[in-house]
């Protein structure tokens, strides 16, 4: 069984929209890698081709066998009219679980991710960040050996996040390989490995700390942006990118961090399209 697994050279295409055009994604084991972009970017197309639900136009797939990939979709993952014990019960009789180790994994899944005293709770009455935790205990339940989660931290509560958060780490150091997606970009940091999609492209890829380095131009703060097209509000004031080469008219130059680097990426993409 390859020690790596992911999509290389991926293109995918749904009639005339090409929703990824030659993207290449490593996902080791032992390690969490993270698909980062904002709508449209590709990252769900990307995923679902990786777990089987989607051909490619062309390019490669290497992934375990189906019975060893772990995969919670965008949507809550559970059966709203099922128990939470329920949908955890029907997700290991579906994998040939036997009754003790569904017990065992279920149990131990259950009291990590804080759901055991909701275990007889229906789940279209859990709140938003039970219902992700539920589809991350259901979808890691058979211990696979790739676990794919896309936006499992969408919508969830800073408790629930954090909890989400320690699940998705233990699962990597037990040896799993792990591919999630977010728009959140303070999360993207927390990954071994990183790849930023803006309109199906690959715009950044690497560690953070690669992609944090790679920030093209200068980044400033300002409290009244000179050139607003390239300009982002954070907090109070705003931050503003100067293109390579440019120097800034006004503001305080800063060390971009993630949201930073993204956005200028971004901009920086446009120019060269524009161009």
């Amino acid at each position: 069984m390859a020690d790596v697994f992911g999509v290389f050279d991926a293109t995918a295409r749904f009639g005339d929209v090409t929703a990824l055009d030659d993207v290449t994604l490593s996902v080791p084991a032992g390690q969490v890698t993270m698909v980062v972009g904002g709508d449209g970017a590709g990252k769900t197309t990307l995923l679902r081709a990786l777990v089987g639900e989607i051909v490619l136009a062309a390019g490669s797939v290497v992934a375990p066998p189906e019975a060893e990939v772990g995969y919670l979709p965008a949507s809550s993952g559970s059966w709203k009219d099922l128990t939470v014990q329920e949908n955890v019960g029907f997700v290991g009789s579906v994998y040939g679980l036997d009754a003790a180790t569904l017990t065992s994994r279920g149990d131990r899944l259950l009291e990590r991710a804080a759901l055991s005293d909701v275990r007889d709770r229906v789940a279209r009455d859990l709140s938003g960040g039970m219902r992700r935790k539920l589809g991350f205990v259901m979808a890691s339940l058979h211990g696979p050996t790739l676990l794919v989660l896309d936006e499992p931290s969408t919508g969830v509560d800073p408790v629930s996040r954090v909890e989400l958060w320690r699940l998705i780490s233990e699962a990597a150091a037990s040896g799993t390989a792990v591919l999630m997606s977010t728009t959140y970009l303070d999360e993207a940091e927390r990954a071994a490995n990183l790849l930023v999609l803006h309109r199906g492209r690959t715009l950044l890829a690497g560690t953070p700390d690669e992609v944090l380095a790679a920030a093209p131009g200068t980044v400033t703060v300002i409290d009244t942006p000179i050139r607003p097209q390239f300009a982002w509000r954070r907090g109070r004031r705003f931050h503003e990118w100067w293109p390579p080469g440019e120097r800034p008219d006004a503001g305080e130059v800063i060390v971009p961090d993630m949201e930073d680097t993204v956005v200028a990426s971004s901009l920086a993409s446009g120019q060269e399209v524009a161009s």
